[in-house]
């Protein structure tokens, strides 16, 4: 995974510590499978730093109990303090010690439970931890990505940046995607009605200013300043492309 700003070594290091304590735990990783930009950055899928770690809860329910306490050893043993969680699912916000203030100290664990039953999954050598995972395929993770950009906002109004970034990245290098993910994701039969949605979603909300807070952080300067302009009218323009691309294949 790529490293824009120096400064963030130090997180990126504790990214790592955590994933390969959860490798390494029986319960865990037959739990909690690997997915989102971390996931994708670490197979060389997407070419922009990560700051937190996604998972699907892929265990059955009655088995949550035990694979928090799993978790919460391992964030004692990493002296990690735990900042906040949630009471319905294993998701965490951690803080782990730095040198000085203006360093980034804050993980985020978050875990879709239950994940969508279309998404599909393989086992991953992450070659910078040394380890073998479970990781969504890229296939899924594509298909994920779509739908987060709405549902990002249909459940808490915010917009991510690095949304309309992966989705742009994604499209680019040729990557396919779940379609059945999107259709259960969104309850829909033809996929062409979430095209025209997102589309729409698209032109209406992401604007320059959403865009520049979320991704100047995680690119390199140069980088930023190559796609900053042209990311979103690419984006359409894939998205486009791909819809008259259902529409002939259903017609």
């Amino acid at each position: 995974m790529i490293l824009p700003n120096p400064k963030d070594a130090v997180h990126k290091a504790w990214l790592y510590r955590v994933l390969t304590e959860f490798c390494d735990n029986q319960i865990i990783s037959k739990s909690l499978y690997f997915k989102g930009g971390t996931c994708a950055a670490m197979q060389g899928l997407l070419d922009r730093f990560s700051v937190d770690l996604d998972f699907d809860y892929v265990a059955p329910r009655e088995d949550l109990p035990v694979v928090r306490n799993e978790m919460e050893k391992i964030f004692a043993r990493l002296s990690m303090n735990i900042k906040d969680k949630s009471n319905k699912v294993p998701q965490y916000f951690l803080k782990y010690p730095v040198e000085t203030k203006d360093q980034r100290n804050t993980i985020k664990i978050d875990v879709t439970m239950p994940p969508p039953e279309a998404n599909t999954y393989e086992s991953t050598r992450l070659t910078e931890i040394d380890r073998i995972y479970h990781c969504q395929t890229i296939e899924t993770m594509f298909a994920n990505k779509l739908v987060a950009m709405i549902e990002r906002y249909e459940k808490n109004e915010s917009i991510a940046g690095r949304d309309l970034y992966d989705i742009h990245y994604f499209f680019l290098a040729g990557y396919a995607y779940n379609a059945d993910v999107i259709k259960e994701r969104r309850a829909i039969s033809e996929l062409n009605i979430f095209l025209t949605e997102l589309i729409s979603f698209i032109e209406s909300h992401i604007t320059g200013t959403v865009i520049t807070q979320d991704l100047n952080m995680l690119l390199s300067y140069d980088k930023f300043k190559s796609i900053r302009r042209i990311l979103k009218q690419e984006t359409l323009m894939f998205l486009r492309d791909e819809s008259k691309r259902c529409v002939r294949k259903a017609s």
